[in-house]
């Protein structure tokens, strides 16, 4: 039976849960990742406390993810409201694992469901430096460099590996950041328009910087996540297909 969100304070427990589910990755080794739990966990604790279903929390933040590249397309300043709702789909990407951990109600099947809402995330928040003029080549090696990161995790563990292997400089967090920097300042530039002399393709440059940027630490987190994987697996053969 799993331990009532009131019956944690300091919320040990729930980190503790949240490293056995991560490949007994330590939170408190980054100051950055202990952080951003504690706020997760302190988000989740209410809702855990009412007993709200994970799924409804993962499905909220895919559609909070969806909200931001249609709010990125309005004209005006919403790009900036668009980079807030981006943080809060990042909140809700972390509260629903919390709260099934904290209920004990983690299952196999909804870690497949996370994993795939998360991507489908990814792409719709990458999505909104698309509608803010980054180039659609860009964009799309982002997406395709994003998902080849995931991918080549998926395929590590999948022969042994254990964990994630390695938290990489292109993690959710990340990208998250990423996308809300990017929106926060494309919607600053369209604001100051009215007030100082803004080159008339400063959105588009923004956006498009943002993406490559997205690509080139996709790219090293693919090197990155590559070796670690190499160096765990050894030359240990994975079993073939007949």
């Amino acid at each position: 039976m799993a331990t009532p969100p009131d019956g944690d304070p300091t919320g040990q427990l729930a980190r503790q849960r949240w490293s056995a589910a991560h490949g007994g990755v330590d939170p408190d080794a980054s100051r950055w990742i202990g952080g951003w739990l504690a706020l997760v966990h302190r988000l989740a604790r209410p809702l855990a406390a009412r007993r709200v279903p994970p799924g409804a929390i993962t499905v909220g933040g895919l559609i909070v993810s969806a909200l931001v590249p249609a709010v990125a397309a309005a004209p005006g300043g919403w790009p900036i409201a668009a980079a807030a709702l981006a943080v809060v789909a990042g909140l809700l990407d972390g509260m629903d694992g919390a709260v099934a951990r904290m209920t004990g109600t983690d299952s196999a099947w909804g870690a497949v469901l996370d994993d795939l809402t998360d991507r489908l995330s990814d792409l719709l928040l990458l999505s909104a430096l698309w509608v803010l003029g980054a180039p659609t080549w860009a964009c799309v090696g982002a997406g395709a460099l994003t998902l080849l990161l995931e991918s080549l995790r998926a395929s590590a563990r999948a022969v042994g590996m254990t964990g994630v292997g390695a938290l990489t400089v292109w993690e959710r967090p990340s990208r998250i950041i990423v996308v809300a920097t990017v929106g926060g300042l494309c919607g600053l530039a369209r604001v100051a328009e009215d007030v100082v002399d803004v080159p008339s393709d400063a959105v588009e440059v923004l956006a498009g910087t943002g993406t490559v940027v997205a690509a080139i630490l996709a790219t090293w987190s693919i090197a990155h996540l590559a070796f670690v994987a190499h160096r765990s697996l050894g030359v240990s053969k994975a079993p073939r297909d007949r």
